[in-house]
């Protein structure tokens, strides 16, 4: 017994001292994200590669705080629960947030004792190879992390297929998602945990403070160039404030910085790559095919490089296709809203059921609207209000599973059921 705690101790040591080389390395680790994803350099200082740290700490925590149960038997058994690595997991992440990305799938997943192979996006392979050599520094064992670069049909369908991985767990989209589940069926039938796509609401009501809820606005849609799952680009404003908030949209967006991501006056940097680009303009070009006025943007930025400009619709119906698919890039689709039950059936109108932002200052209704839109997670008068120890997942087609909080380190472990007979005790 004394052993296993001690093992449990020097994980969570081990992962203390991994954080620590993460924040030695910022600079380093921040320009990868930058060169491979077009991401800002500045906020990757500051937010992702410091946030990887602190999620691989969080977990660090919970390492020794993984148990069972004793459970209360109805016949003179004596019963408990044993919560077990689940064994070789598969890691697929995305390309939009690869640092954060990779520390909130093998944080809990190391917590839980289970060893690994991630693979990167094959657009942003770097910043994982160093988090794997940080890892080996910081007295990880070998085999324990294994970072495999690769493009998904061939590497990703091999991990998913795979009859020694018990497990795997996908960020991306649904297309691929389902993909990863039909091979986890077809080979040993394990379990996969998904966070797919989303097509996210902002509600904004007529009580709202306009300056905040124009920055909200924007911030859902042109934070990291709108390649964010929670991006949330359908915007319904309530009518009484509609010409007003949509004139400061404008404005606002027309000033957004767009250029060099090592720049630190710019706000926006260019899309991943050019398949990505391109499938932004062709959106832009369909939502005017299809009647949407188009209020500022939609155009490249400049001969060189995958930049494009904020872009704002209005006149815009849930059967376009630029409210309805997930475009993964600075697009936003306003539409108008009279009732509070109007906002929510329109808000649920969608495959997706990601997140959703409420902006009011009436308790009742951020109560209610919070309570009836179908998402994972829904942030009054506030955006990617995301924490370690915050659950965060999608409903309906935006997958299943949890990643944060202790709920992450569950999906890596299973319960076995441990039972002796008792006799002739005085009570049960």
């Amino acid at each position: 017994m004394e052993n296993l705690l001690s093992q449990f101790l020097e994980r969570g040591r081990i992962m203390m001292k991994f954080a620590d080389l993460i924040n030695q390395n910022v600079e380093e680790l921040a320009a990868l994200d930058s060169l491979d994803a077009g991401k800002l350099f500045s906020l990757g200082k500051t937010i992702d590669i410091p946030g990887a740290a602190e999620t691989i700490r969080y977990y660090a925590g919970a390492a020794d705080k993984i148990h069972g149960e004793v459970l209360k038997m109805s016949r003179p058994l004596h019963g408990y629960t044993l919560l077990e690595p689940i064994g070789v997991v598969g890691h697929i992440i995305p390309w939009n947030f690869p640092s954060t990305m990779f520390s909130l799938k093998v944080s809990p997943c190391l917590a839980a004792g289970c060893t690994m192979i991630v693979k990167p996006a094959e657009q942003t392979p770097l910043s994982a190879l160093y988090y794997a050599h940080l890892a080996k520094l910081a007295g990880i064992p070998d085999g324990v992390l294994n970072v495999v670069n690769g493009y998904g049909p061939t590497a990703g369908a091999a991990i998913s297929s795979h009859m020694d991985i018990d497990k795997v767990s996908f960020t991306g989209s649904g297309e691929v998602g389902r993909e990863v589940m039909k091979a986890a069926a077809a080979s040993n039938l394990k379990p996969v945990s998904l966070e797919l796509g989303g097509k996210s609401p902002i509600i904004i009501f007529d009580d709202a403070d306009l300056d905040m809820a124009s920055e909200l606005a924007l911030m859902g849609i042109l934070f990291n160039k709108g390649e964010v799952c929670v991006a949330t680009s359908r915007l319904y404003i309530q009518e009484g404030i509609y010409d007003e908030l949509v004139k400061k949209l404008v404005e606002k967006a027309k000033a957004w910085a767009v250029g060099d991501p090592f720049n630190p006056e710019v706000r926006q940097g260019p899309q991943v790559d050019k398949r990505q680009f391109e499938k932004i303009l062709s959106y832009i070009e369909q939502g005017k095919k299809e009647g949407a006025t188009l209020l500022t943007g939609g155009n490249r930025v400049g001969n060189t490089g995958y930049y494009i400009e904020p872009t704002i619709f209005a006149d815009t119906k849930e059967d376009m296709q630029i409210v309805k698919e997930e475009i993964f890039g600075p697009v936003l689709a306003l539409m108008k809203f009279k009732t509070t039950e109007e906002a929510i059936q329109r808000a649920n109108n969608t495959k997706y059921g990601l997140a959703a932002v409420v902006v009011t200052n009436n308790l009742n209704v951020a109560n209610t609207v919070s309570r009836s839109v179908r998402a994972g997670s829904v942030w009054i008068n506030c955006y990617l209000a995301i924490d370690n120890d915050c659950p965060f997942g999608g409903y309906k087609m935006s997958g299943f599973g949890k990643d944060f909080g202790m709920d992450a380190v569950h999906k890596y472990l299973q319960v076995k059921a441990v039972v002796t007979p008792l006799h002739n005790s005085p009570w049960l």
